[in-house]
């Protein structure tokens, strides 16, 4: 097929192009004020190489093992925190958590640096994990201002039941 640049008379037929530039740009600034920006999902903790240590004290703590053992119908029967068992008192590795991180409403080198590793039974019932988690994770105080503890929870791997 063939395109002609001029009609049956002999003239040459001439592009608009303002109406078509025009267009473009309205395209354009319909585009640029439509366009969203999509904020991250999530705040992703990365652990970096360390650097090489100038011979400073290192005041990193290692990691604590919250050991969660469950009963045969899945309710929480002992807590073991390190080599210390709480029985089924939540609370009291709660107050342990507070006082060995601190209760600063700040950021503290401890608190960045703290680590908790959940060791679960199998057949333990959800509601004890999440209370776990809360319990070492923070808290509400009277002021309503929120007291971070640990920030760093991670899971054993699974055991067979």
């Amino acid at each position: 097929m063939k395109i002609r640049n001029t009609d049956g008379e002999g003239e040459k037929i001439e592009l608009q192009m303002t109406p078509m530039i025009d267009i473009v740009f309205q395209l354009l600034i319909f585009f640029i004020m439509t366009f969203k920006i999509v904020s991250q999902e999530g705040d992703f903790n990365i652990k970096m190489p360390l650097q090489a240590s100038s011979g400073a004290a290192d005041d990193t703590l290692p990691p604590m093992t919250l050991r969660l053992h469950a009963d045969a119908a899945g309710n929480l029967a002992n807590i073991v925190l390190g080599e210390r068992s709480y029985g089924t008192d939540i609370n009291g590795v709660h107050l342990w958590i507070v006082n060995y991180i601190g209760d600063d409403t700040g950021p503290s080198p401890r608190q960045e640096t703290a680590e908790v590793e959940l060791d679960c039974d199998y057949n333990l019932r959800y509601e004890h994990v999440i209370a776990a988690v809360t319990a070492v994770s923070g808290y509400v105080d009277p002021n309503d201002n929120v007291v971070k503890l640990v920030e760093k929870i991670k899971f054993a791997p699974q055991r067979d039941p």
